[in-house]
């Protein structure tokens, strides 16, 4: 391509003395801009090193202001709106799979991010969104993939409909899960050393010591965090050395407007209703949460007919997941910081935490089960798995770790050079 030569009449021309043509601008670093009104009326701006290459840029612009997109349509409608649109169509889920999809839509996208038009999405608001919900609102990774695979093909649909040109979407989760802040999948246990380091942080911190009895009876009792927040002192019978797990607790939108209220809700299968052992630890630290209560005030929340929670806040209201996974995040970066510290003064190196949530206590606790119970059948009670593989998988997994530990201890004894 030729170089554009200047114009002696167009008194509008670069640095080099070439023309500029209408909606060119050379920056004072040299860029060159590109600005014009796309079919939303909105204006925009393409940038480029060289004129040659901004005009290389314009012939684009030009092929998609020529792609016939359905502007009236789209300048209206909300992600809302074409997420609805878009669930009414996918014909193939089964009725209860399409509520659940709906009850996490309606509890964290619609009265937010879901009232955006679709044509002001970018790229950069969904990276913004998504990390919101892993850090502010303490999802896990998990979640925050099913929320984009229900935003993604959404937004695919109205690129289908000729309502976008491109989506927005598509990317993002590769980016968010390469960040820190992304816990990948739920198998992931911590090590003896990072359980026993967490924990005694934990214990002698001024800062979070309110906090142990919680965490403590998580990763001493496997239950899952609805159990655990559910619980009511009436549920733990100290004589017998007794918790029983029976209802859970709940934060889950209350119609289709997606305002979300607490609940109580039964477990999902009869194997989560179960009985689990009280070991000494546990003890203690519900002891301890009796004690911290007795001082600070008792729960006073009723939730569905359901009163007497065993863990509260200082308001005396029942805790959010969110909450708890926040404060595992907050307790992890001090621990790591104070770590590096002691580590440098003892000479050794330090124990560092790696980022996990409310779930990864549920999985250390049964894999410290697997090591040291040979009965399935035990730990798929005590875990309250309806599924007898998920049991077996976790065991597999654990017990080939420790196959692998005693043949580290055979190595160089057979065979003499």
């Amino acid at each position: 391509m030729s170089r554009p030569k200047a114009d002696s009449k167009n008194t509008r021309k670069d640095k080099n003395g070439y023309a500029l043509r209408k909606g060119e601008s050379q920056k004072k670093d040299g860029r060159y801009v590109y600005n014009y009104k796309d079919g939303f009326k909105k204006r925009r701006f393409v940038y480029a090193n060289t004129l040659m290459e901004l005009r290389e840029k314009e012939k684009l612009v030009m092929k998609e202001m020529a792609y016939e997109l359905d502007y009236a349509s789209a300048s209206k409608m909300t992600l809302n709106t074409l997420y609805d649109r878009y669930i009414s169509q996918n014909y193939k889920v089964m009725d209860s799979t399409r509520a659940g999809y709906n009850s996490l839509y309606n509890c964290r996208v619609r009265n937010g991010f879901g009232l955006k038009r679709i044509v002001d999405i970018k790229y950069s608001d969904l990276k913004i969104f998504y990390h919101s919900l892993l850090v502010d609102e303490g999802l896990s990774g998990s979640t925050v993939e099913r929320i984009n695979n229900l935003i993604q093909p959404s937004l695919k649909l109205a690129v289908r409909d000729q309502l976008l040109l491109r989506n927005p979407a598509e990317g993002v989760l590769t980016e968010i899960k390469a960040s820190d802040d992304w816990v990948e999948g739920e198998r992931f246990a911590l090590s003896i050393p990072q359980q026993r380091s967490f924990m005694n942080f934990i214990y002698n911190s001024t800062e979070f010591k309110g906090w142990y009895p919680l965490i403590a009876t998580l990763i001493g009792t496997g239950m899952r965090i609805s159990e655990c927040l559910g619980l009511e002192w009436k549920d733990i019978d100290l004589s017998e050395r007794f918790i029983s797990v029976n209802h859970t607790l709940e934060y889950r939108p209350v119609d289709d407007t997606g305002k979300c209220i607490k609940r109580i809700e039964l477990p999902k299968t009869e194997a989560g209703t179960r009985l689990i052992p009280i070991f000494d630890e546990v003890m203690e630290a519900i002891i301890l949460e009796y004690q911290y209560q007795k001082v600070l005030g008792f729960c006073t929340e009723e939730v569905d007919g359901h009163s007497g929670f065993v863990f509260c806040t200082s308001e005396h209201k029942t805790y959010l997941q969110g909450a708890v996974n926040r404060a595992i995040k907050s307790i992890i970066a001090a621990h790591n910081e104070a770590e590096e510290v002691l580590a440098a003064e003892d000479g050794r190196e330090p124990i560092i935490l790696p980022h996990f949530t409310c779930h990864n206590l549920r999985h250390t606790f049964c894999t410290r089960l697997c090591e040291v119970e040979s009965n399935v059948k035990v730990i798929q009670d005590i875990m309250g798995h309806s599924d007898f593989s998920t049991t077996m998988d976790i065991y597999t997994e654990v017990h080939k770790e420790k196959k692998q530990e005693v043949l580290s201890y055979l190595q160089g004894k057979f065979i003499i050079r």
